[in-house]
C-alpha cells in the first residue's frame, strides 16, 4: 500500500522536534545503537546425545534391515482379512485417533495465526457523528483505511512462528503415535478373543471327554467293579472342567466389546462378525529388524519429542528477541467532510503515516526471568526427548526377549500336549479294561487339559508378542 505524505497535523509535530533537537538526536542515537544489537543469544540446538547401540541385545529372530514400508502395515503380514478389516476401521472411527486429528488442525490453524503477524494488516472503518453544542448543530462523516506493520528486525515474531510449526509437527508425530498404539491394541484384543474361542474348545472338548469317562464309571458302579468314591471322584473332575467354561466366555464377550469400542462401535455391535471360531493369526517365523537407530527414526514417539525440544528453542529466541525494541510502522488513508456529499471532493481526502519504536527499560526483570522459563523448559523437553528414546530401546528388548522366551517354552508345551494325548488314551482303554486304577486317568486327563489350555495360550502369546513387536519398532503409520 502507498501512502501519502504527513497530514498538516503531522508537519506540525515533526515540527515541534525540530524546536527540541537534543531530545530528538538522543532517542535517534539510542534507537540505532539497540538496533545494531540485532544478534541475539546463540540457541544451543543440539539434542541430548543417548547412547544407542548399533545392535540388539536379544536380535537373533531375524535379520536386519526391516524398512519403514515393510512395518506401515503390519497386521496385512498375519493374513487374518477381518483383523485387517478391524484395524483399519478403527483407524478411521476411533475415538483417539479423531481427537489427535483435531489436536492437527488445531496446531495447523495455529501456525496460521503466527505467521499472519508477520504480514501488514490493513483495515476499512466508516463512521457518522451528529453533535450539538448551544445553538449550532453539526455533522461529521468519515471513512478510510488503516494499515499497520510490525518489522520483524530481531526475529520474535518468526520464532513465534517457528515454535508453531515445530508443535505441529509433533502433533502430526503425535497422531502417528495414536495410530500406531491403537493399531497394536485392536490386533493384541484380537489374537486374545482367538486365543479365548481356542481354549474354550479345548474345555469343552476334555469336557466331553470327562463326562464319558464319568459314564463308565457309573456302568462300573452299577455293575458292582467299582465304587462309589471313583463315581464321585470323576464327577468332581468333569465339574470342574465345565466351571471354566462360564469364566472362559464371559473374556471372550469383553474381548468382542473391547474390539467394537475399538472400532468406534457400541458394545456388542461385533458379536455376530466374531461369533465364529477361528484360529490365533501366526506370523510369518522370519522377522526382518530395523537396527536401533533406524527404530528410533521411525518411531512417532521419538519424532514428537524432538519437534518439542525444536519447539522450545524457538520460545526460548522468541522470549530473548522480547528484551529489544520493537518497530512499528502505521498509515492510514480515508475521507472526511461535514457533510455526506462533501466526501466525494478533493479537499475530504486525509491520510497519516507514523513509524514508532517501543524500548523495554525497566520491568523489574521480567524479560529476563520469562527467558529463565523458556529455558526451563527446553531443558524439559531434552530430559523427556531423552526417557523417550530410552523407552523405546527398552520396549524392542523387552518384545524380543518375551518372544523369544515364548517361542521356547511353545515347543516344549506343544511335545507335552502330544504325550498327554497318548497317555490320556491308553489310560483311558485300560481303565476301561480294568487294567489300572481310576487315578490314572484323573491325572492324565487333569494333564492333558492344562497343557493343550496352555498351548493355545502361548500360541497367543506368541502372536502379540509379534504384534509388540511391530509396535516397538515404530510399525504402523505412514508420513
Amino acid at each position: 500500500m502507498r501512502f501519502s505524505p504527513p497530514v498538516p497535523a503531522e508537519m506540525r509535530r515533526l515540527r515541534r522536534m525540530r524546536k527540541a533537537p537534543l531530545m530528538s538526536v538522543a532517542l535517534l542515537a539510542l534507537a540505532g545503537a539497540v538496533s545494531g544489537c540485532t544478534a541475539l543469544r546463540p540457541t544451543d540446538r543440539r539434542v541430548s546425545a543417548v547412547p544407542v547401540p548399533t545392535a540388539w541385545v536379544a536380535g537373533s529372530q531375524g535379520a536386519p534391515g526391516a524398512a519403514a514400508s515393510v512395518l506401515a502395515q503390519w497386521w496385512q503380514r498375519l493374513d487374518d482379512p477381518v483383523l485387517t478389516r478391524l484395524v483399519e476401521q478403527s483407524l478411521a472411527t476411533n475415538t483417539s485417533v479423531r481427537t489427535a486429528q483435531a489436536a492437527l488442525r488445531q496446531a495447523r490453524a495455529q501456525v496460521d495465526v503466527q505467521a499472519a503477524g508477520l504480514l501488514p494488516s490493513v483495515g476499512a472503518s466508516a463512521s457518522a457523528q451528529r453533535s450539538r453544542a448551544s445553538n449550532h448543530t453539526g455533522n461529521s462523516f468519515q471513512a478510510g483505511f488503516d494499515a499497520s506493520w510490525e518489522p520483524d528486525v530481531f526475529g520474535r515474531l518468526r520464532s513465534g512462528v517457528n515454535a508453531s510449526e515445530a508443535d505441529a509437527r509433533a502433533a502430526e508425530a503425535s497422531l502417528a503415535d495414536v495410530q500406531v498404539s491403537l493399531a497394536a491394541e485392536v490386533a493384541v484384543n484380537y489374537i486374545e478373543l482367538r486365543g479365548l474361542q481356542q481354549r474354550l474348545a479345548i474345555a469343552r472338548s476334555n469336557l466331553a471327554s470327562q463326562q464319558e469317562t464319568l459314564q463308565i464309571t457309573q456302568w462300573r458302579l452299577q455293575a458292582g467293579l467299582t465304587t462309589s468314591l471313583v463315581s464321585e471322584q470323576a464327577r468332581a473332575a468333569a465339574e470342574q472342567t465345565a466351571a471354566q467354561i462360564p469364566a472362559l466366555e464371559a473374556s471372550l464377550a469383553q474381548s468382542r466389546y473391547s474390539l467394537a469400542v475399538l472400532t468406534g462401535q457400541v458394545p456388542g455391535a461385533l458379536d455376530t462378525t466374531l461369533a465364529a471360531s477361528a484360529p490365533v493369526p501366526q506370523p510369518t517365523t522370519e522377522l526382518a529388524l530395523a537396527i536401533p537407530a533406524d527404530t528410533l527414526r521411525q518411531r512417532p514417539d521419538v519424532r514428537a519429542a524432538e519437534q518439542r525440544i525444536t519447539a522450545a528453542l524457538a520460545r526460548v529466541s522468541q522470549a530473548d528477541a522480547a528484551r529489544y525494541p520493537s518497530f512499528s510502522l502505521s498509515g492510514s488513508l480515508g475521507l472526511r467532510a461535514l457533510t455526506l456529499g462533501a466526501l466525494s471532493g478533493g479537499g475530504a481526502v486525509t491520510s497519516a503515516l507514523l513509524g514508532g519504536v517501543s524500548i523495554p527499560l525497566l520491568d523489574g526483570g521480567a524479560a529476563r526471568a520469562q527467558v529463565r522459563v523458556q529455558e526451563a523448559a527446553l531443558e524439559q523437553a531434552r530430559v523427556a526427548y531423552e526417557a523417550t528414546v530410552l523407552t523405546a530401546l527398552q520396549d524392542v528388548e523387552n518384545a524380543l526377549v518375551a518372544l523369544q522366551g515364548d517361542r521356547e517354552r511353545l515347543t516344549r508345551l506343544q511335545a507335552a500336549a502330544d504325550a498327554a494325548s497318548n497317555a490320556a488314551l491308553l489310560a483311558q482303554q485300560r481303565y476301561s479294561s480294568g487294567l489300572i486304577d481310576f487315578q490314572a486317568v484323573l491325572e492324565t486327563q487333569r494333564t492333558l487339559l492344562s497343557t493343550q489350555d496352555s498351548v493355545a495360550s502361548t500360541m497367543a502369546s506368541v502372536a502379540a508378542d509379534h504384534v509388540r513387536l511391530y509396535k516397538a519398532l515404530g510399525g504402523g503409520w505412514k508420513t
